[in-house]
């Protein structure tokens, strides 16, 4: 704290003067605390900096999609789109045939969801990687 005396050395702060002076005090005591409990705070920096990345590879995998979406050319695009909607078609009967024969031999959804979640899932990835292929051949590049 610094000494306001006035002019002649002589005088002192009014009581006013210190209690104003004592509030600044505590005002920027408050702060400086803040300021080191937030450096301290080493988890709360990794959740932000985690924060930070996650935003940015959202936008370079948005970024990606569109630059692909862009230069892959439209008959190619029509034909991945039906493949895909084939696909989905494939796997909703698939999921009513294994539904039917769950119900014909008693299970009727009391089991066997994880099998079948996982079928579906290798379907679609089977799938997607034929998309990828269709793609690339028909962009003359090589997959492997």
């Amino acid at each position: 704290m610094t000494d306001k005396s006035k002019g002649d050395g002589g005088s002192s702060l009014t009581p006013d003067e210190l209690r104003a002076q004592v509030e600044k005090t505590r005002q920027e005591l408050g702060r400086t605390v803040e300021a080191l409990a937030a450096k301290a705070d080493v988890k709360a920096q990794a959740q932000q900096k985690a924060a930070k990345v996650k935003g940015m590879m959202h936008d370079k995998a948005a970024h990606a999609l569109h630059t692909a979406h862009d230069k892959t050319p439209e008959p190619v695009r029509e034909k991945v789109a039906s493949a895909g909607d084939q696909l989905t078609e494939t796997a909703h009967g698939l999921g009513r045939r294994r539904h039917n024969r769950d119900a014909a031999s008693g299970m009727g959804g009391q089991g066997g969801h994880a099998g079948r979640n996982r079928n579906l899932l290798v379907f679609a990835g089977l799938a997607a990687a034929i998309a990828v292929i269709v793609v690339a051949s028909r962009r003359g590049a090589r997959c492997w």
